[in-house]
């Protein structure tokens, strides 16, 4: 069974807010901070340390 990304992401993220339940602007500054990063110099750098 295929799953989207973005279905994934949004089941996890809704679940973790549900169950551990943190402040919004914790969320929304990790979203912003990931978002930022994928899109930075970094990237590359981010990748091979994952992979």
């Amino acid at each position: 069974m295929d799953v989207p990304l973005w279905l994934a992401l949004i089941v996890v993220g809704w679940l973790g807010i549900k169950l551990i339940r943190p402040p919004w602007w914790l969320v929304a500054v990790l979203l912003l901070g990931g978002y930022l990063l994928a899109d930075s110099l970094l990237a590359p750098a981010i990748d091979t340390a994952i992979k």
